[in-house]
């Protein structure tokens, strides 16, 4: 039994459990049958129960439910596209986070690129992750550090931000120059923003 499991069948009540069991049953049997040869037609049934979770096992958990199915069924790639494109915000986010344990590659980076042009704080959250600290290019990562700034998303969300921000200079200019904008139009510079600039600095400099 996995942690995720073990915490939400503590939390959850027997009804919900009971749907928690027959969607992870339903998962792990989309998962064992090749496509196109099931009794059923797109979506099968463990989607359906992905975009219902909230409901069953109340939205505290949808999170940790939502992952859990998608981990069961083995989503790739194109499922997880699909779920994301068709998906309410509370469902594109738990497809953000479950990218870095099911999509070894960058292949699924249009998903977290999509996330980072939202003005949803929840998905911006999301996307900034491992996935995007693992795949997204220096300066695509770079704006979403800024995209974190302008929403108000807390960069403790951005994953290897240290790592990825030491002796960035670029990163270090831009943020300047935001700094500067901001109090040039009489607006507070978030204290996050001299966070992040702090880690900008090279070893050697430091």
């Amino acid at each position: 039994m996995t942690p995720i499991r073990k915490e939400l069948d503590d939390r959850l009540d027997g009804a919900a459990r009971a749907w928690l069991d027959e969607a992870l049953a339903e998962a792990a049997h989309a998962a064992d049958t090749p496509p196109g040869t099931g009794p059923y037609t797109a979506p099968p049934p463990w989607e359906l129960r992905f975009a219902s979770a909230g409901r069953h096992c109340g939205r505290e958990h949808a999170d940790s439910v939502r992952i859990l199915l998608l981990h069961e069924a083995r989503a790739d790639r194109d499922t997880l596209t699909r779920l994301y494109r068709h998906g309410t915000a509370a469902e594109r986010r738990a497809v953000l986070l479950a990218l870095p344990s099911l999509v070894p590659g960058p292949e699924a980076l249009p998903l977290v690129e999509d996330a980072l042009r939202s003005h949803d704080t929840r998905l911006v959250a999301a996307a900034v992750g491992p996935y995007a600290a693992e795949h997204l290019d220096t300066h695509s990562w770079r704006h979403a550090v800024l995209k974190c700034l302008f929403t108000g998303v807390p960069v403790d969300a951005v994953a290897a931000l240290g790592r990825r921000a030491r002796g960035d200079a670029e990163l270090a200019r831009m943020l300047g120059d935001h700094a500067a904008e901001r109090t040039a139009a009489g607006r507070p510079v978030p204290p996050d923003l001299h966070r992040v600039l702090a880690l900008t600095v090279a070893p050697e400099e430091s």
